[in-house]
């Protein structure tokens, strides 16, 4: 046996110890441990030979609904049998809390196996009390030895089992500490062998960092079949799912969640949710619909811009791309010829939710001028365009699902870039903008 020093982020590893991993760059990760042959294939388990493909068959039945819409709808349909998921997010976010929700749902059709090694059986126990849980299949043990883990699996025969965490399992035979790289890899491996040849759906909890990362190696999120992270701020009732690696769906979806006494509840229109607050003439406001996978989500814009009282103007945003504000700053000084150098300039999304797509642009632009000139945004208006460094507005994709989007929540018009769009829409005025001269000109009150 001899040691390595292996980085407790990348998995980098090294015969000596370095203040900084060469590979990913992080201070004081590399930790000293015992190097031991691990056999890639556990003891049971044997290869199966090659198959043609035109002979291989796919169940009919591969899916399986968790009975709640949202969640269905990140894993692309439902749970696929013998695929690995990893959730991940912030501790109190409701990790645990939404999977013993659908672990109460599966097990009365199913047989499921909870392993906590965080909390007792009697904690559990306490919690799901909490929830309302009156499961009928629903097995708890808490244990963090894998063998015993394995074991308890094959005993019972589950068709789901939960992890609650990952961070907590280790394996006798490798001498390093629960949690630590060597220990993560393996343990992730073998389950997920367990699950293809078994065909069991394994759930695993991942801690994450104070960066916000899952805790332990990348090569963990490349083991597993499905990457799903928590979202959203712990002084809001709602959280929001987000799917980062898919294997059989969209990697774009989200679902919606709102955090109550009973658990976490689906929100099948968050659309409403954002906007259920919003003055309609406050000046600095203004709503855009982005695009979250095959979801359109209406949610408002909120612009601050007040005079600075130091040197240095301070620019703030919150939920959207800081460098993407600077550019259409940038833009409306340069060509609508906004005084914004000795101003200090906040953005938000108004619920805490994260908006990266450019289709905002045309609606954050809107909401800075609002509030630097004092003129509201005309009211019933929804605002869908990519701003260009020329000030032209140009067009985003899914247009029609967005405009639709709009309609259904009331709104009578809608300023979108000068495209080809043929589609007719009943209760909503399309209104056809070149640049954001003239979007402003539309969408301010005069």
């Amino acid at each position: 046996m001899k040691s390595v020093f292996v980085c407790q982020k990348c998995g980098y590893q090294s015969p000596k110890w370095l203040g900084r991993c060469p590979d990913c760059g992080e201070w004081n990760s590399l930790i000293e441990e015992v190097s031991e042959p691990v056999s890639a294939h556990p003891s049971g388990y044997s290869s199966t030979p090659p198959q043609n493909w035109r002979e291989i068959g796919v169940d009919k039945e591969l899916r399986f609904s968790t009975e709640i819409e949202e969640f269905d709808r990140i894993l692309g349909g439902g749970i696929v049998r013998g695929s690995v998921v990893l959730v991940g997010g912030e501790p109190g976010i409701g990790k645990s809390t939404l999977l013993l929700q659908i672990s109460n749902l599966l097990s009365k059709k199913q047989r499921v196996l909870y392993i906590t090694g965080e909390e007792s059986v009697s904690q559990t126990k306490l919690r799901g009390e909490r929830l309302k849980i009156e499961a009928e299949e629903l097995f708890v043990v808490s244990e963090t030895n894998l063998n015993l883990v394995i074991n308890y699996i094959k005993k019972f025969s589950p068709q789901i089992v939960v992890i609650d965490s990952i961070q907590t399992l280790y394996k006798e035979e490798l001498s390093s500490a629960p949690g630590s790289v060597s220990q993560i890899k393996e343990c992730t491996a073998q389950l997920t062998l367990l699950a293809k040849k078994e065909g069991i759906s394994i759930f695993l909890i991942g801690q994450v960092t104070k960066e916000g990362y899952l805790a332990g190696p990348r090569v963990l999120e490349h083991i597993v079949d499905v990457v799903l992270y928590f979202e959203g701020d712990k002084y809001y009732n709602y959280r929001i799912l987000r799917a980062i690696k898919n294997r059989f769906g969209s990697t774009n979806e989200i679902g919606v969640f709102e955090m109550s006494e009973r658990g976490l509840l689906p929100i099948p229109n968050p659309s409403r949710l954002f906007l259920q607050n919003r003055e309609e003439r406050n000046p600095g406001s203004s709503v855009v619909c982005p695009m979250e996978g095959t979801r359109p989500l209406l949610v408002e814009i909120q612009a601050l811009v007040t005079p600075t009282h130091f040197g240095i103007p301070t620019r703030k945003s919150s939920g959207l791309d800081y460098n993407r504000c600077l550019l259409i700053l940038a833009v409306l000084e340069k060509k609508i010829g906004l005084k914004l150098q000795m101003q200090d300039i906040f953005i938000n999304v108004v619920g805490g939710i994260k908006v990266v797509e450019p289709a905002v642009d045309l609606g954050i632009a809107l909401a800075v001028v609002s509030n630097f000139r004092n003129i509201s945004v005309r009211k019933d208006y929804l605002f869908i365009g990519e701003l260009g460094l020329g000030g032209e507005i140009r067009p985003v994709p899914q247009l029609s699902r967005r405009i639709n989007e709009g309609e259904k929540l009331g709104f009578e018009y809608c300023v979108i870039p000068r495209s080809n769009l043929k589609s007719h829409f009943k209760n909503i005025e399309v209104i056809e903008v070149k640049d954001i001269q003239e979007a402003i000109n539309v969408g301010l009150e005069r």
